[in-house]
Order: C-alpha cells, then structure tokens, then sequence
C-alpha cells in the first residue's frame, strides 16, 4: 500500500541543529487532510454528551446489568437514558447538599458499574473533578492519589471499604477536610464529618480584585453571577493517575475540551471508514473505567445514545456475559484477547484449517473480511462467531502490543474488523504526529528505510499535564509537542509500529546498548512464547529471559517427542528449554539480530505474569523492577 493511504505531510523534516535531534515530517491522518474535525454543535463538555444523548434517546438502553436472582446471574436489566439522568440529578443534589462545591476532588473506587457511571456523570454536571481509584491497586497506591489529589468525597464500592479505610488516618491528615465516604455500589454505608470544604461564593453582580482577595484569605472562591453561568468548559473533567511501573503514580490533568475532541476525532475516524457507531450498537464494559481508554470509548456510546453492559467483574466469566449480552463492538487488553485465542482454537477443528488458510491468505491478499471465504464463513466461522454473541463488528486491542499470530486468528475466525496486525494504526484525525531522533538509540526520524524514533504527537487532545508536577510536565510536554517516550516506526501504510520504550535501555558489560522492548517485540513473534521478560544488566555480557510459553504448542512438542508431563513438568524439563531457546535463535536469526542481543538461557514459568504478584500494571505492562526482585534467584 502506498503511505498516503492513512497519512500526509503538513510539515517538513527538521536535521539535527544547535544540539537538537532531528524531527521526521509531521504527518496526520488522511482524514483530516482539509482540517481538524470541527467541534461538534452544542457539545462543550463530557456533561453535554451525556445530556443532549438524553434529550435525542431517552427512552433507549443505556446502562445494563446482570439480575443476581435464586444465586444466579440472569438476563441484562437496563436502565434507559431518561433513567439514569435522573439518578445523576438525584446524586448531583446530594454531593451539593454535602457541601461540594464546584473544582471538588470526588474520587470513585470500584469495579465498572452502572453506580460508576452515574457517579462520573454527577461530577460532570456540577463541575467536580473525577479522580478514578484503579480497584486493583493497593492500598498504598489509593492513600497516595488521595492525598495528592485531595479528594474530598469518595463513592466506593461496598468490599472496597475496607481496603480504603486502611488508608486512614494519614489520608485524612493531608486532606483540607475530612474524607466524606458515600458506598452506593451495594448496601449503603456512609461515614461523615461535621467538617465540609469552604462554600464558593456567587455574586449576583461585580466585585473588585481586593475584594477576591479577602475571600481567598479564608479558602473561599467568590465567582460573579455571569462568570458562574459560563465557566469555561476546558476545565479539568478528571484527574487520572497512571498506574504506573515504578514510583509514585502520576496524577494527569484531562480537561473536558480533551475528551470532545477526542469524540469528534473518533466519530470522524468510523464514519471514514463506514463503521459508524449508532444508536443500536451495545458495547460490554470490562476494562478499567479508571483507564482513559475505555472512558472515551463509553463516552462515544453514550454521545450516539448506545447502550453499555457491565460485566460480572470475573474474567474466567467473561465468555458467558458476552454471550448474554451480545455487543457489537468488543474492546480489549491483549490478555482477554490471548484468553479468547484459546478458548476458540478447538472449534476450529483439523478439517477447517484449510479454510482458516485459505480466508487468511486471501485477506493478506486485500479482500475485505466478509468478501475474502464466503463459503468458509457459513460453514464454519459463523459458528465461531456465535461465541462473542454472534454481532460483534469490530474487536480492538489496546494498552500493550498484540500478538500477531492471535490477531491474524480472531480476524479470520470472529468474522469482522481488527485493529491493523502489528500497529497502533494511523494517527486520529484531531492530532499531528512526528518521530524525533534518539542517537543513542541508533534510531533515525529521517531515515528512508524507515523512519524511526520517540512518537511526539500535538493536538486539543492531549492532556494539560501532570497534578503538582510541573516539573515533570515540563520533561513531557515541549512546545506544544507531547515526548511520549515510545520508539515508533512509520509502516509504508502509514500506520505507527511502537518498537521501544525510550528509557528501556541498559548496558551489556561489553559496552553494547540493548533496547530490551524491541527484543521483546520480536521474541514475541514466536508461536510458542505467550509472554516474555528480556533481562541484562551492565555487569554480564549477555542476556537471560523469563518465558510464559504457549501451553497448547509445548503440549504439542511435548506428544511429537514422546514426553507425557503435564505442562508444569514441562516447564521444568531441559529439553523444553532447550526446544524454546531455539525458537528464540531462529526468530532471532530470521530477524537478523545482533550476536549480544541473542537470549543464552532461559526460565519457562508456567503461570503467566499477573497483577496479584505486582509484575502488570492495570494496564498489563510490566513492572520491571518487580519481575526482577520476584525471579532475583531464579536469574542470579
């Protein structure tokens, strides 16, 4: 494909200068060659999304949950549009009558949840900043942000109470008042202080500097009548802390006009690509709300008045609620993906695998999903299909690379349409996006064969930067352009490759820099390896690595030489090692890696890296500092 397929210049390429590095071109996407897409009429805010959906689609589904009846989980019970604003109406007068006022930190602490959303959506209307609590962080983790951030009034999840109150009482000694603690995920406890926050001040005509002044002696903020009615709406909708892979969690500044025009910029992105969101599509919400990702994603449902169903909070249960729900659009972390990957393999039987090869081959060729197997589609994937509900048009992956081999699979088996193999795709049609050199990377932004280099990306969707950080926000955020400190590399399409994380890079004793992500990437690419953690360090000259295999293709080696351990035996046999160590080389030498970036051993850990032992964020990217305390003994 040719590069102006997703992309166009609307820069030039900058050389190094004055100690500078060098900046490729700065490309956007092909669909908003003729501008940015405008701002949509009447939308200034997540709480205009939110009220203009109700106003077009009151009587449609939006928010769904399983019915527990007799110990079971039933069908989906709905709340419509109408429904839910009125519980946001009730809620928002109730956090008002506790003293809340306008720029208030309300933190939430939970599972997804139709509680959560009402909750979000009380803090969008009354101007309150939401400040997520990640429901599988510790208590450490949640006593940090709410200090840092200052929350001053917390909705939490009923088997959360007990985890926040760990944080007490030295949260509540960094807090201007006392944390007011309103469980309405289940039974209703609530825990209060006679102490509430200053009361804003509204005039109903001018007031001087010196006048502002006095109020702001005694914590008070004082607004004119006029100024209270029309407060900008690029104030900040939420505070969402990263969850971070070492040191303290940042707390990052998302204003509403970021969320709008990241609206606009999807909208315009499915529109180009005849894949329109509609009133009727359903979308099963499982990954973190306290995650931008699936926030904008349900801010999208919520603008074209969709609907959204929760998951049962169990992802071994995960299978079962799609069914029941049947979404049409599925978003997910590589892990679920991975977790579907296997489940379906044995309905794709031996005797359809030359139909799998077949459909696969013809879409590597160009033809569209549902153009590429007709025949194989009706008499064999369709049935597959059956298993994500059977309506499901689009999958997207997202928060760490996807395996090729797993996304090549659910392309051709799930019957609809993938994220692109291997990238992160195009730039959204609402940012510009250039590489910046990194000499001591070796990567170049304006090479030919190809560019390569630190993603910079700017636009009115990039956040305001970090609560109480400036510094950091300063490292981050230079002229206008976000440092995203991933390596990326332009594909002929014009789509983006994440190859490398900046500041993974380490020594070898020799003196040989290794970018261990890149490594990663490409170890990655083995059928065999599920997940893998390259180690080295500056005093050994060569690199080890920790190995997740693929159960099902160490079985498969395991019955072909005749060894019948079950898979953690396996994992424990030399000739196992052995047969995975030289997978490794050929990739390796396939990809025609250097001979101090080739693994010389390996751990096979038969239990995949998880958040429990603290070795994934949220996110499921890995803590490296974690992974190598954990397996200290195992690399030593």
């Amino acid at each position: 494909m040719e590069p102006e397929k997703f992309i166009v210049e609307v820069e030039p390429a900058k050389e190094a200068k004055d100690g500078k590095p060098s900046m490729g071109p700065v490309y956007r996407s092909v669909f908003a060659k003729d501008g940015f897409p405008p701002p949509i009429d009447g939308l200034n805010s997540c709480w205009d999304i939110f009220r203009l959906a109700v106003e077009k689609y009151p009587d449609n589904k939006m928010l769904g949950t399983r019915e527990f009846v007799n110990g079971k989980h039933g069908k989906y019970v709905w709340l419509t549009y109408k429904q839910v604003y009125d519980k946001v109406i009730q809620l928002g007068n109730a956090i008002r009558a506790c003293g809340v006022e306008p720029g208030g930190k309300c933190g939430i602490y939970g599972a997804n949840c139709t509680e959560w959303i009402i909750s979000m959506e009380a803090c969008n209307a009354h101007g309150l900043y939401c400040v997520p609590l990640y429901d599988t962080l510790g208590a450490g983790a949640i006593e940090f942000i709410i200090c840092h951030a200052e929350v001053t009034i917390a909705f939490v999840e009923e088997k959360k109470i007990n985890e926040l109150l760990k944080t007490f009482p030295k949260a509540g000694e960094h807090l201007k008042s006392k944390l007011l603690i309103v469980s309405i995920f289940g039974t209703f406890v609530r825990y209060t202080n006679i102490s509430l926050l200053p009361v804003a001040i509204v005039s109903f005509g001018q007031f001087t500097p010196e006048q502002r002044e006095q109020f702001s002696k005694f914590g008070l903020a004082i607004h004119s009548w006029d100024e209270f009615l029309s407060l900008d709406k690029d104030d900040i909708c939420t505070i969402m802390y990263t969850s971070g892979t070492t040191g303290d969690p940042k707390g990052v500044l998302i204003s509403n006009k970021n969320i709008v025009t990241l609206t606009a910029g999807v909208r315009r992105l499915l529109e180009s690509c005849n894949e329109a969101l509609t009133s009727s599509d359903v979308y099963l919400s499982f990954l973190p709300l306290a995650h931008i990702f699936d926030r904008v994603i349900e801010e999208c449902f919520i603008y074209h008045g969709a609907s959204i169903g929760f998951w049962r909070g169990d992802v071994k249960l995960l299978i079962e609620d799609i069914g029941e729900l049947k979404p049409t659009i599925f978003c997910a972390v590589p892990r679920v993906l991975e977790r579907i990957y296997s489940g379906l393999q044995h309905k794709v039987s031996s005797g359809s695998y030359f139909k799998y090869k077949l459909k696969l081959h013809n879409m590597k060729g160009g033809s569209k999903h549902e153009e590429a197997s007709i025949l194989s589609d009706k008499l064999v994937f369709t049935k597959v299909k059956q298993s994500l509900g059977g309506r499901v048009r689009i999958i997207l992956s997202g928060a760490a690379p996807l395996a090729p081999h797993v996304e090549s699979f659910l392309k051709v088996v799930a019957c609809c349409h993938m994220s692109m193999v291997g990238t992160v795709g195009p730039p959204v049609p609402n940012l510009d996006a250039r590489l910046e050199s990194v000499p001591e990377m070796n990567y170049d932004a304006v090479s030919s064969t190809p560019p390569r280099g630190e993603i910079c990306i700017r636009g009115d969707t990039l956040f305001l930067g970090y609560h109480k950080r400036q510094d950091l926000t300063k490292e981050v955020l230079i002229d206008g352009w976000f440092h995203t400190g991933d390596i990326g590399e332009w594909q002929p399409d014009g789509s983006m490759k994440v190859i490398d994380r900046k500041k993974n890079i380490f020594k070898l004793s020799q003196g040989e820099y290794v970018a261990v992500e890149n490594l990663e990437n490409i170890y990655g690419l083995v059928p065999a390896v599920d997940e893998i953690w390259v180690y080295g360090n500056s005093f050994e000259s060569y690199l080890v690595a920790v190995v997740i295999p693929n159960k099902h293709a160490v079985e498969n080696w395991a019955s072909g030489n005749n060894l019948s351990e079950d898979f953690t035996s396996l994992c424990g046999n030399p000739k196992a090692k052995d047969y995975i160590l030289g997978e490794l080389n050929r990739i390796g030498k396939e990809k025609k890696l250097k001979g101090f970036e080739f693994i010389k051993a390996v751990h096979l850990e038969p239990v995949p890296f998880d958040m429990d032992r603290d070795l994934l964020t949220p996110t499921f990217k890995k803590k490296r500092p974690q992974l190598l305390k954990y397996y200290q003994l195992i690399i030593e």
